[in-house]
């Protein structure tokens, strides 16, 4: 089956372009004008990834990531794709868990690349592995996290970062590292990106979020994933 993109925008030009151009690259899309009705037939169907608009009717795009993240819907990527272009914006969208933030004006075969390259990330690996340290599991088969036999919900690129880190425990990572390992292309994703994904995991697997026993910042560097003694 075609993986479905739902497209939350309400300009109708901009709409058409991108349904042309995913649809062109052998995805499915479904349009939406405005939020109404988003999350009732994301439950029904669940779409691959989430395109959204910031600025439309009603319910803006930040608060309906926040309802697609707070419910049963949150595994699925979420793309922004809007004319909100300031850093603080970026940073915002990926607080809410964002797993990309593209700006117009956009190029339609990025836009393609992109969307292509979020979808990679929620792809199971070839080998999977369970890695567990102390009360954390993480499954990279089914993409899944526990901690104390409770699962825990993460994103698509949370998930990546969590799994790239804790596979290597002890070693120290710059964020420069961290983009090209889990990002790819690190051209459209700052520094400060790389921060926000870190306290999202720690406020998920940490105990105490402030004083980490996994997640280790290394002052000055980066960060290490530190294994339980």
């Amino acid at each position: 089956m075609k993986r479905t993109i739902f497209v939350v925008e309400d300009d109708p030009d901009i709409s058409r372009l991108v349904k042309h151009h995913l649809e062109s690259a052998g995805l499915a899309t479904r349009i939406f004008a405005n939020s109404k009705g988003v999350i009732a037939d994301a439950t029904r169907q669940h779409p691959s990834a989430f395109l959204l608009d910031i600025m439309i009717p009603g319910e803006d795009g930040m608060e309906l990531c926040r309802q697609i993240r707070d419910g049963e819907l949150a595994p699925i990527p979420v793309i922004f794709l809007t004319a909100k272009t300031e850093e603080s914006d970026r940073l915002a969208g990926f607080d809410l868990g964002a797993d990309d933030y593209i700006t117009r004006p956009f190029s339609p075969r990025e836009l393609v690349a992109r969307v292509k390259a979020v979808l990679r990330r929620f792809e199971p690996q070839l080998v999977p592995q369970k890695i567990r340290l102390g009360d954390l599991e993480i499954d990279s088969g089914a993409m899944s996290v526990e901690v104390g036999g409770q699962t825990i919900t993460t994103t698509a690129t949370e998930f990546r970062l969590l799994e790239y880190l804790a596979s290597r425990p002890g070693r120290v990572f710059t964020r420069e590292q961290l983009l090209d390992a889990v990002w790819r292309d690190t051209s459209y994703v700052t520094l400060r990106s790389v921060d926000v994904y870190v306290r999202r995991i720690r406020e998920k697997i940490e105990q105490d979020a402030e004083n980490p026993r996994f997640l280790r910042t290394v002052r000055g560097v980066g960060y290490r994933f530190e294994a339980p003694k």
